[in-house]
């Protein structure tokens, strides 16, 4: 599966879009993630950005930085939390662009960020799933319907090993299905919202009660754990 540097770009745009008339009193209500504001998940999206751009400009120059020092990543995202909502929109717009500029620059993808990580994938994949997904939770309006069909098979192929042994999902609306046993249906986009944990815009439906979903898969995910 290539990069999809134009979908980042897009989900970019929407994003910038999204809080384009976002007020400083709307940036501090709570997002829907627990125990974090609008503000705190625009942090996070910025800040991650502006660590994936770091790490790539650093290789460019043959050297080699972490995304984050330990406690780095945290740190930021509260100190930069209660930003302005023009602050917060100049800061998205300058960390997504430069991000863009730094992944343009990458002329062999099969060459891993981290030497010391076997077979990682992109982590441009990571940032794909990380806007579209934070996107639902800054709860400005953006539903699971506004997903592309390849990004949410891509997000279920990442977040398959949630499900619970003897738990099988399919697709009603794209000719796909995952796993084996008791079924659980509904549109790709919805399954993969109820994977990522999020409130999907029709709930899947199933013959016994929806299962309880394991842990989030550990990071970088792997080449062989993306589907074909």
């Amino acid at each position: 599966m290539e990069p999809p540097l134009d979908e980042i770009a897009r989900a970019h745009r929407r994003l910038l879009d999204a809080i384009a008339d976002l007020t400083d009193a709307r940036v501090a209500e709570p997002s829907l993630l627990p125990g974090w504001t609008r503000g705190h998940v625009l942090a996070h999206l910025a800040d991650a950005a502006r660590a994936r751009s770091r790490v790539i400009e650093h290789r460019s120059r043959g050297e080699r930085v972490a995304m984050w020092e330990p406690g780095e990543r945290d740190a930021i995202i509260e100190a930069t939390a209660s930003r302005s909502a023009d602050e917060h929109r100049a800061a998205t717009a300058e960390q997504s662009e430069r991000l863009e500029r730094a992944w343009a620059g990458i002329v062999d993808w099969s060459e891993p960020v981290d030497p010391d990580e076997a077979d990682p994938v992109p982590p441009v994949f990571t940032r794909w799933r990380e806007v579209w997904i934070h996107l639902l939770d800054l709860d400005l309006g953006v539903r699971p319907a506004e997903w592309g069909a390849d990004f949410a098979v891509h997000t279920i192929g990442v977040l398959l090993p949630r499900l619970p042994a003897g738990v099988s999902l399919r697709a009603t609306d794209v000719p796909r299905t995952w796993g084996a046993g008791t079924e659980v249906a509904g549109g790709v986009r919805d399954l993969a919202a109820w994977l990522a944990g999020r409130v999907p815009d029709e709930p899947p439906t199933s013959a016994a009660p929806l299962p309880e979903l394991g842990p989030w898969p550990a990071y970088p995910v792997r080449r062989q754990d993306l589907p074909d």
